[in-house]
Order: C-alpha cells, then sequence, then structure tokens
C-alpha cells in the first residue's frame, strides 16, 4: 500500500455558491497525514476540473457559467484564457477527442463545445499585442464567438417533479464510436451528440433509461456504460443493441431501504472491473463487481465524511470530497477493493472535485 499521494487539484465551492473556499487548490505530493494546502487560483465555484497535460480547465458554477483555462507550472496555475460556459451552472467539463472541451450545464439543461486551438490562438494573439489575455469575470473572455457552440438538450422530464421538470445536463463522457453521450438527471435520458473540430455539436439520438433514475455521472468498463442513477439509489449497466440504442442489461441496489435524500453522485471503474460509486445522504462508497457481466455488490464503506461528492482513485487509497466536511477523507483500500476507515483528512473548503496531477 503506498504510503504517499500524489500532487492533487481540488475544485470547490466558493462562498458565491454557499461554500468555505477561495478556489482551486493544489495539495503538494507527500506523505498521508501529511498535507501542503493552498489556493492557487481564486475563481467563483470552480466546481469541476479537468487536466490534459499541462493545461487545467475548470467552470465557474454560477448562474451565468463560465470556463477558465490554465497553465500548470509546478504548484502554480497561470491563467491563459476564459470563455463562456453556453449556459447556467456548468457542472463538468472535459477534453474531447475532437479537439474541443465539452461543457455540461446544469440548470440550462445546455451542452457546449469549444474549440482548444481557437482558443489557444486567440489568447496568444491577445498576449502578444497588448500582454493582456481576460481576466475571471470580466466582458474579455479570450475566445472568439465562432470557437464556442452550444446546444440544449432535447425537452425531456421524468417524474420526480423537484429535479425532473426538465433536462438537466450532468455529465459528458467519449464513446468508442467516436461519439458523445451527455447524461441527462432531468429527462432520464443519455443523449447521444457527435462533435466536430469547428466545432459543431450536431444530436445522433436519444437513449432512455427507466423513469426516475436520474442519470448523474458515467463510466465504461469493457464496452458496457456504468451509469449511476442519482434518484434512485441503483448502479447501472447498459449496451449497446442492434440497432445502436443503449438498452439496461442489469440493475443494482447500493444500499438497502428507501432512496429518501439518498443520492448517488460519482462513479468509476478500475481495471479489474470493481465499481465504486459514492452515496450521498448515507455517507458511502459502495464496491461493485462488474468483472463477471451482471453486477453484484461487494461492499461499502463510511466516507470518512459528510456528502462524498466526488472521489479519486490513487495507488493504494481512495479519495474523498466530502463536501460538507471540508475536508478529503483518504481511505486505503483492502484487498478486496473495499476502502477501510479514513486515515487522514486532508483540509480544504467545500471540496466538490479531486483530480491526481
Amino acid at each position: 500500500m503506498s504510503e504517499t499521494l500524489p500532487t492533487l487539484l481540488v475544485g470547490s465551492y466558493t462562498a458565491t455558491g454557499g461554500g468555505n473556499a477561495t478556489g482551486i487548490s493544489i495539495v503538494a505530493a507527500g506523505p498521508v497525514g501529511d498535507a501542503d494546502v493552498r489556493t492557487v487560483a481564486v475563481i467563483d465555484d470552480p466546481s469541476f476540473l479537468a487536466v490534459s497535460g499541462d493545461r487545467v480547465y475548470a467552470v465557474s458554477e454560477t448562474a451565468d457559467g463560465g470556463v477558465s483555462a490554465f497553465r500548470r507550472d509546478g504548484a502554480a496555475l497561470e491563467h491563459l484564457w476564459d470563455a463562456p460556459a453556453g449556459g447556467d451552472a456548468p457542472c463538468h467539463v472535459r477534453v474531447d477527442p475532437s479537439g474541443s472541451l465539452v461543457v455540461t450545464n446544469y440548470v440550462s439543461g445546455t451542452v457546449t463545445a469549444i474549440s482548444l486551438a481557437a482558443a489557444e490562438s486567440h489568447a496568444a494573439s491577445l498576449l502578444a499585442s497588448d500582454g493582456v489575455v481576460g481576466t475571471h469575470g470580466s466582458d474579455d473572455v479570450g475566445v472568439p464567438a465562432a470557437a464556442v457552440a452550444t446546444e440544449v438538450l432535447p425537452d425531456t422530464t421524468g417524474p420526480v417533479e423537484d429535479r425532473q421538470e426538465g433536462p438537466h445536463a450532468h455529465q459528458s463522457v467519449a464513446t468508442p464510436d467516436g461519439t458523445v453521450l451527455v447524461a441527462d438527471l432531468g429527462g432520464d435520458a443519455l443523449h447521444e451528440f457527435r462533435i466536430t473540430a469547428e466545432p459543431a455539436i450536431s444530436l445522433v439520438r436519444v437513449h432512455h433509461v427507466a423513469p426516475g433514475v436520474g442519470p448523474r455521472h458515467m463510466a465504461w468498463y469493457d464496452g458496457d456504460l456504468i451509469v449511476a442513477g442519482e434518484l434512485d439509489g441503483h448502479v447501472h449497466r447498459l449496451r449497446r443493441d442492434e440497432s445502436g440504442s443503449f438498452v439496461t442489461i442489469a440493475s443494482t441496489a447500493t444500499f438497502e431501504g428507501s432512496v429518501g435524500e439518498s443520492l448517488l453522485s460519482h462513479v468509476e471503474v478500475d481495471d479489474a472491473g470493481r465499481v465504486y460509486v459514492a452515496v450521498r445522504g448515507r455517507d458511502l462508497i459502495v464496491v461493485l463487481d462488474a468483472s463477471g457481466g451482471e453486477l453484484s455488490l461487494v461492499g461499502s464503506a463510511s466516507s470518512g465524511g459528510v456528502w462524498p461528492r466526488h472521489f479519486a482513485r490513487v495507488p493504494g487509497h481512495v479519495l474523498v470530497a466530502n463536501q460538507m466536511s471540508d475536508a478529503i477523507a483518504v481511505l486505503p483500500l483492502g484487498d478486496d477493493g473495499v476502502p477501510g476507515e479514513a486515515v487522514a483528512h486532508i483540509p480544504v473548503g467545500t471540496p466538490s472535485c479531486i483530480v491526481p496531477v
């Protein structure tokens, strides 16, 4: 078991969103229990981060959402450019193989693609001309309008009236077929888009899941799509059929009893087919086995805090962003893949996303 942790970038909620952070934090690599935490970028509600090489991208999950790009140099982040998110409350960002940055906007139910080549080129030209690229919250976003494309998700709803009154884009993943799937928590659907480098976004098809699932986050395993149902407390395994539609082939509850306020959040799958999913409300990390072609419960453990919104797997440990505990819990992994009791807590205000770098 590894006794040291890698460098971590942490997204959080700031005062704008009712949180206690001041922006993006960095946790220096070092021994478990000896954390060096610093704020490296002051930005409103950077609730989700994506890292590609030395580039770091952060959403600003505000009513008029934005995306910011940084260059990482050791423990420092240099601001490069800002762009509109194309909607309200962007909650996920990802670098797509098309060369676009894909942003999902929860409240407005929109998906946006930002051409990274165009954004970098325009920012470089501004910097060369006057040394200014644009600052957080400024009108000069440093990205030309032609570099941004936004699509509204199809008008879908679900049976949970207070959460599914309309489409809510929560996460995107690339498919093996060169398309993009967007999880629509509000519409119990996965919307499949094709994104090209211009950028341009076109709808391919809509894949429906069972009413009340509330798909939130997704991960791939052995060609199948693993989906965390935020609203039904189940993890679902989907597979494309001969017509190209995703159909559910297995579903497993992550806890016993009624769902109530128990809301699934992030899901990941390791190479051995162990599915990890966080359950807010019950404050658990649940482990399932997908290696046999189904989904079976292996075990669960305390998340080490309150409201586990996100987590990251690193050698020997699962690191859990417990949003309401103002800390990241360090959970050691057992031989069966189930986490043990927290061995350390890293103090970070209202953490919502962890990315090892």
